[in-house]
């Protein structure tokens, strides 16, 4: 009975970090860019009370054994990289990445970060940085006088400058893509660095080597589907109030044991 109370408590812990990834994914469904996650889970260790094939008697053995599982724990939370919809916005400098590609920014401390956010803007000196400020890499800087910018499905950005018909080209827009884009560090602001997990980022122009493409006035929606979470959030909720009962449960045999003295 009491290992009962531990291994429910166990299933509690593990419904509240269910419960908690859940309500990170609610909160971020209007997030540009935003990718869901779910948690893992694991059985933990096993109390052995018979082996499995342990002798019976001479001549015999035991087909199946007494092991007394102790209760379930997190052991990971992957991130589902499925691309989200498409919203047009009509801003020049949004773009979406119709693709696995990340585009490239550069952290004030020159740490190359990498997002799927593409709400670019234009900062006072004319850079296209994030929202946060963050510069894209490699740099592009348009014109003070340009009045038109174009950015193409293969990244190249032309601004047409006041005064002229004709475009110029004004920078490349880079895009990365990782072996396992699951095993990046999310460091929040809608970025991500890269770890030994992720491998190294994979850089080519949009369009080639399934890098993606890119669409000018677009921007990628949250892949969070409400339904899904809710329905998630629902079974969550059940199995910590089935694992709830078990305690309440257990709680309720000792106190029968403790009566049968009376």
């Amino acid at each position: 009975m009491i290992r009962a109370m531990y291994t429910a408590a166990s299933g509690m812990n593990a419904q509240q970090a269910n419960i908690d990834n859940i309500a990170h994914n609610l909160a971020n469904v209007n997030t540009s860019g935003f990718k869901k996650s779910r948690v893992e889970f694991e059985d933990l260790v096993y109390q052995q009370v018979n082996a499995p094939g342990a002798a019976t008697n001479a001549t015999a053995e035991a087909p199946v054994g007494i092991e007394l599982g102790l209760g379930a724990k997190p052991v990971a939370i992957a991130r589902d990289f499925a691309s989200g919809n498409l919203r047009a916005t009509n801003s020049p400098y949004d773009v979406a990445i119709e693709g696995r590609g990340f585009l490239q920014v550069t952290l004030p401390d020159g740490q190359t970060a990498y997002t799927r956010s593409g709400n670019l803007h234009m900062n006072q000196e004319g850079s296209l940085v994030t929202s946060e400020g963050y510069m894209l890499e490699p740099s592009i800087t348009i014109p003070s006088n340009a009045v038109s910018v174009t950015i193409s499905k293969d990244g190249i950005v032309s601004a047409t400058l006041a005064g002229e018909s004709a475009p110029q080209q004004v920078g490349t827009i880079q895009i990365a893509a990782f072996q396992n884009p699951a095993g990046l560090h999310a460091m929040g602001a809608n970025l991500f660095t890269v770890t030994t997990a992720s491998g190294d980022a994979i850089t080519g122009l949009p369009g080639t080597d399934g890098l993606g493409t890119l669409q000018q006035g677009f921007l990628e929606e949250s892949n969070v589907s409400i339904v899904e979470e809710m329905v998630n959030m629902i079974l969550g909720q059940r199995a910590y109030e089935a694992n709830s009962k078990v305690i309440r449960t257990a709680d309720e045999m000792l106190s029968q044991v403790n009566n049968l003295a009376r």
